[in-house]
This record gives structure tokens, sequence and C-alpha cells, in this order.
């Protein structure tokens, strides 16, 4: 979003306009509403800036819901928004804490800001770029004092007052529409002044999930997030908000209910053992953290490959309390048999099962997975798992069903 675009949007007209469009779901309703407020004699600024409202408050509803409705977007703004429901599980961090007042450095349009001041927490809400702070501002208004909005850099706030910090370092370049990855050492805030700040009082940092593991500082709690199958960040978690003895963290959400597993360090992964009847898939929290030696041993389940994410027992996840424990952390799998790894035997393999509908899953194999499903031309009214990977130096195709 362009300044000009702004401008024309935060006026009276500009928000009424917005309301009033309400979501657009399609390229169609679009156009069709670019015609129509074009034909009614609303300025090119103000139509492009209420459209684009509209057709980003349609994509918010996955993130934010209901909240959606009132709030204001840039497209990059909203692709790195934390989703409302984990910003509330991070900010009840903070409360559970003792912290009144926290500074949220790098805010975006407001997201994390929203979670804080709604379970009543006081936010001083930084963003250095002028469109994305006035963004933030809109978005936060409903909370009043509480939630102050200021545009400026991170590292220029003064922090008198505040409690404790949470930081979304940029980790693409500066932008409202594109969003493009930088390099390691392009960071803004800077690394080192983050991780600096972190020492000195407690914080949260949020990250992409492949972030650098060799950068954690030592000593802090690294917790890697999932959702509905999705890895979606890191945060590390210093001071008061991290908690004793735990160091490594992945917390699983699937459908609303929440699982997490937390340990003192990385675990040992588990010993290779022969393929079982039941195959399980770690969630990426739990690959990233480094916990699936820790899943595999309450499944009582080894690895199918040193190099290979993928587990394998014998009995299915539920068969005893511990397996239960561990099923939140896995999608799990009863192996049906094993098949040629040739197309055309493959695809005969389909067809003689009436298998229409195929899950294909592959780790450490070079596949397509679309491609592999249009070779495969099926058709039938079954539903199955197939897994194309890698044990030893054979490549091993598994028919599957999802327990």
């Amino acid at each position: 979003m362009e300044l000009a675009e702004l401008t024309a949007l935060l006026t009276p007209e500009g928000l009424r306009l917005v309301d009033d469009l309400g979501a657009l779901e399609s390229t169609d309703e679009v156009a069709a509403a670019v015609s129509r407020l074009r034909a009614a004699g609303h300025s090119p600024d103000l139509v492009s800036a209420a459209v684009g409202q509209a057709r980003l408050r349609h994509r918010a509803r996955a993130k934010f819901g209901a909240f959606s409705g009132r709030m204001l977007f840039t497209r990059a703004g909203l692709e790195q928004a934390t989703r409302l429901e984990v910003g509330a599980r991070h900010a009840g961090r903070f409360r559970d804490a003792g912290i009144g007042r926290v500074a949220d450095l790098g805010c975006g349009i407001g997201g994390d800001a929203l979670a804080f001041a709604g379970i009543g927490l006081d936010v001083i809400a930084v963003d250095a770029d002028e469109v994305t702070a006035a963004l933030a501002a809109y978005n936060l208004a409903p909370f009043g004092e509480s939630a102050e909005v200021r545009h400026a850099r991170a590292e220029d706030v003064d922090l008198t007052g505040v409690d404790a910090v949470w930081l979304d370092p940029a980790r693409r370049t500066a932008g409202h529409t594109e969003t493009t990855r930088v390099g390691a050492g392009d960071w803004s805030p800077p690394l080192d002044w983050v991780w600096g700040l972190a020492d000195r009082m407690p914080a949260g940092v949020k990250l992409g999930p492949a972030f650098d593991r060799d950068l954690i500082p030592a000593g802090a709690e690294a917790q890697w997030i999932s959702v509905d199958g999705s890895t979606i960040e890191l945060v590390v978690w210093t001071g008061a908000l991290a908690r004793p003895g735990i160091h490594r963290s992945a917390l699983v959400i699937r459908g609303g209910a929440a699982a997490e597993l937390t340990a003192a360090g990385d675990a040992d992964d588990a010993p290779v053992r022969e393929l079982g009847a039941y195959l399980h898939e770690p969630e990426g929290a739990v690959i990233r953290a480094r916990l699936i030696g820790e899943v595999a041993r309450m499944l009582d389940a080894g690895m199918i490959d040193a190099k290979i994410a993928y587990l394998t027992s014998d009995a299915p996840a539920h068969s005893t309390p511990e397996g239960a424990a561990a099923a939140p952390f896995v999608q799990s799998f009863r192996v049906r048999e094993q098949l040629p790894n040739d197309v055309k035997a493959l695809a005969r393999a389909m067809r003689d099962r009436d298998i229409g509908t195929l899950e294909i899953k592959k780790r450490g194999v070079d596949v397509d997975p679309a491609t592999l499903r249009t070779k495969l031309k099926l058709r039938g009214p079954e539903a199955a798992t197939l897994f194309v990977t890698r044990i030893g130096d054979r490549r091993v195709t598994l028919l599957a069903d999802r327990v």
C-alpha cells in the first residue's frame, strides 16, 4: 500500500466504503467492485485501497477470525502476522510471568500487540515503516491508551517502564506487497542487538522455523510451533519468559487443540528398525526441535532410516498410555503393503485397488507428488496414502491408510 492509498483510506468515506464492501472472495467480485466504485466517481487511490482491503479481509479470516472484519492490512503484513490463536498463547506466557507492560518492537500490522492488549497488558507497539505503523494504530485503536503505537526504529525506543519485549526481526525486504527473503546478515534490527536486549530483559523473539539453530543463544528456550500441519514459527524465550529447565519445545495445534512436548535439550534419535505395521510422520515442530527420539520412545517405535524422519512401530499409538500421549505429535498410518517403484506397475496397482483419491507423501527421494499423481491416472471410490521414501540405499513405495 502506498501512502496516497493510505491517506485516502483513513477517512470516514474510505473506512465506510471498506465496511460496505465486506470481504471479497473471488477475482470476479473484485473486478465487479472496482467497476462499480469507479462508476460511482470514487478516486483511483480510494478504489484501489478499499478493494484491496476487502480482499485482504477475506484472506485474514484464517488468522484473525471475526476480528478481521474491522482490521486493516498490507499483503506482506498479513503474511507475516501471527495467527490470533498463537498470539493469544504468547500473550498468556507474558501474563503468567507477571509482565504488565510489553514493548512489541517490529509490530507489523499489530497482530501480536492485539493479543497482548486483548488480555489486559499495556503495549507499546513500534514499527519502522510509516504505513505499517499507521495501520497498526488503526487496528489497536479499540484498546485506547493501553495500546500506544509509535513510528520508530526498534533500536531508538526508550524502554523505561517496560517489563518485557516481543521482537519480530525483519527477515524480508521492506515492502507492503511483495515479500522477498534476505540473507542471514540482513536482519532489522540486527540480531546482535536483539540478543543483547534479550539478555538484559525478558524477551520473546519470533523467527522463521528454519532459523539457524547455531544462532540460538545458550540458555534460552527455543519453541517451534506447528498449526494444522504447517510449521509456522520459532520463538526464542529469555529471562522470566523462559521456563526453567526447558530449552527445546514443540507446540502442536490442530483444530484448536494444543499439545506440547518439552525437553532440556535435543533428544537422541531412536535406533533404526525394520518396517513394522505402522508408520508415523512426526509434526514439523517436533522435527525442527529435534525431539523425534523422544516421540519414538513414547511410541515404542524406531526410525525407518537414520536420515529419514519417519518412525515405525508394530502397534498403534493408542495401544499404551505413553503412545496415546505421543499421538498429537505424529500423523499415524497403518501400512497395507509395499508396492513397485515403477510408475506403470504402480498405476496398475492403484487401478486394481479402485483408488481414486491418493495422498502422496515423500521424503529423501526426488519425486514431484503432483506429477506422479497425474501419471497414475487415478480413478475409483477408494482412498489411501502413498509414501515414497528411502530405507538405506533402497527406494521404497508404501501404501497405507490414515489411522
